[in-house]
């Protein structure tokens, strides 16, 4: 593997664009650390000048301790086994936690101030830049209890939160992961490797790891039920003690999201779910299988297709996928190509994977690639430049403490440009295999993305309302619970095995309560942007960048509204699932 000295500097980031270097950076860090001290507005936030003093001096303050987090984190992921980098980080990180204890009293002290002294903020001008701010702490403020209890309930943050650690132990250090023989060699069936196996072409082998995996979670199914029911009775005693309607209103407050967009998703991804049946149908007929088990689901559709591009070219030919969204959107991603945003090889001891991240204070995103020439990679490039130009636009167009968008949002602008790239590679490559591969893809994106993460909320919700109620439980409600969703969603051309109704028991993200369904909203709102933008070119891509430009200035539904998309309408959902029947439609018609 090469080193970083082996890589021309073209294919780096600039990290000098932050801080020339490591000495500039200690000179703000120590700066910064000097100016930590918010005891002067301790209980003045009722007087207006102390308010806009405060929240100018708190921004001021963030904005140095972004920068200095970024360029420490990008520094250590460039190579992870550099001391100096890792002390950067550990610094950085006590930073963070004095400013966050600094800052800890606005929030209580504002929300314990009179309805109109909030509503007086929120009309004058002058916090123009903190307006949503405000209002989100005044929707809040009925759910703000006294501060005594305020302050027992803090007491109890640890306890609370010891239920995902639980299951993280359970998880990773107490459960009994099987072997099974692959080739002659014994292979651990670890989190990681289920999922490789599980696209094993040795049908064998896949029926081994399934069953032996979720044997493994069975024998500690009590453990978990315990541990998760746990959690649950945590979200159904807060959401009473805070006087919300229930646990998924407490949930979705949090990023102003109205419930009314989740029993959409549930209701419309129901409606078409005869068109998840049709995917399993054609999914069994392309595996030659006569009867398809749950094992079977992840296998390719297609042998892989690999484009093998060199970066250049791949960079190119992404360019040219997200061409309808205009010139001056192609000449940002040459920006981004051409002036340090991108860090291109994977080199000795880099951070794996990919990421973008994007901060007010910086002149500019950073994205992290480790590029080997696969599909994969391809997309990654597209998905990751979708992130890092909706930061730009944010960032330049509205003030620092509007610009960061929501995780409502965050996967929108990245899984746009991954769909319109598909789009474009469909419509153009001669070539069927590929042309079946890239539309296997996409397929199999929105099974995965859009209705099994649909079913994980839909599980998730009759959990807590069951809670609510009063209903136990159990152990085995909630695997028959479960069994029945998994035949409702898949339908009847695969069997729904015995094993399949543990699955519930092994998803971390259930200890985060109603989280999985932005990842569902974010593929039907992304698709449906792709759509319109290919069916009314211009005015759509004006809308889809008043969106990109937005960032967190409102609640993220009504800013998605800004590029066409109403997620408490039928509209985006139709549009999505009208896409991923034409996909099969293609699919389906291509002989190879």
């Amino acid at each position: 593997m090469k080193t970083r000295n082996e890589v021309p500097e073209n294919l780096k980031w600039r990290t000098d664009h932050i801080f020339k270097d490591v000495n500039e950076w200690n000179e703000n860090a120590e700066a910064l650390k000097g100016r930590l001290d918010f005891s002067a507005f301790v209980g003045k936030l009722g007087d207006k000048k102390e308010l806009l003093d405060c929240f100018n001096k708190m921004y001021d303050c963030l904005s140095l301790l972004e920068k200095l987090y970024v360029y420490a984190s990008l520094r250590h992921d460039e190579n992870t086994k550099d001391p100096t980098f890792t002390g950067l980080m550990q610094k950085i990180g006590a930073l963070d936690v004095k400013f966050s204890s600094e800052v800890a009293f606005i929030t209580p002290e504002l929300t314990s101030l009179d309805e109109k002294i909030l509503d007086c903020y929120i009309a004058d001008p002058d916090f123009s830049d903190y307006d949503y701010e405000l209002k989100c702490i005044l929707k809040e403020k009925k759910h703000v209890l006294s501060q005594e209890t305020e302050e027992v309930l803090s007491l109890g943050g640890q306890v609370f939160g010891s239920f995902r650690d639980i299951f993280g132990m359970i998880e990773n250090a107490d459960l009994p992961l099987p072997t099974i023989k692959v080739n002659g060699e014994n292979v651990t069936v670890s989190h990681g490797m289920y999922g490789v196996l599980l696209r094993s072409s040795d049908r064998k082998v896949r029926k081994e790891a399934f069953t032996k995996y979720y044997k493994a979670f069975h024998s500690l199914l009590k453990t978990i039920t315990a541990t998760y029911v746990g959690n649950v009775n945590k979200d159904v005693f807060f959401a009473r003690a805070r006087k919300y309607s229930s646990c998924l209103e407490m949930a979705l407050s949090e990023e102003d999201v109205d419930i009314a967009v989740y029993k959409n998703l549930l209701k419309y991804v129901n409606k078409y779910l005869p068109q998840l049946h049709r995917y399993v149908r054609l999914k069994k007929r392309a595996l030659g299988v006569k009867t398809m088990h749950m094992y079977d689901m992840y296998v390719p559709n297609v042998d892989n297709c690999e484009l093998e591009l060199d970066y250049e070219d791949a960079f190119k030919l992404v360019k040219e996928g997200l061409a309808p969204l205009g010139d001056d959107y192609l000449k940002l991603l040459q920006t981004a190509h051409d002036g340090g945003w991108i860090d291109v090889e994977e080199t000795d001891g880099k951070r794996s994977g990919a990421y973008s991240i994007g901060i007010y204070s910086c002149k500019h995103p950073y994205v992290l690639l480790n590029y080997n020439k696969t599909t994969s990679d391809i997309f990654t490039i597209a998905h990751e430049l979708g992130h890092a130009i909706h930061s730009y636009h944010s960032n330049k167009y509205q003030p620092h403490a509007k610009a960061n968008y929501r995780i409502f949002v965050a996967e929108v602008a990245s899984t746009v440009n991954e769909v319109l790239l598909l789009k474009y590679l469909i419509a153009t490559t001669k070539d069927m295999k590929l042309k079946k591969y890239l539309l296997s893809y996409y397929t199999e994106m929105i099974k995965g993305t859009l209705f099994r993460q649909t079913m994980f909320a839909e599980f998730e919700y009759a959990a807590h309302e069951k809670a609510a109620q009063g209903e136990p439980l159990t152990d085995e409600s909630l695997s028959a619970a479960y069994l029945e969703l998994n035949k409702k969603y898949y339908g009847r051309s695969v069997v729904s095995d015995d094993e399949i109704s543990y699955e519930w028991a092994r998803i971390p993200h259930f200890y985060n309560a109603f989280y999985v369904y932005k990842y569902a909203t974010g593929i039907i709102s992304a698709i449906s942007i792709a759509e319109r933008i290919y069916k009314l070119g211009a005015p759509a891509v004006a809308d889809y960048k008043k969106f990109l430009s937005s960032g967190g200035s409102d609640s993220p539904v009504e800013l998605l509204k800004l590029a066409g998309v109403d997620l408490t309408e039928k509209e985006a959902y139709e549009l999505a699932m009208d896409s991923f029947k034409k996909a099969l439609d293609e699919f389906e018609s291509i002989e190879l």
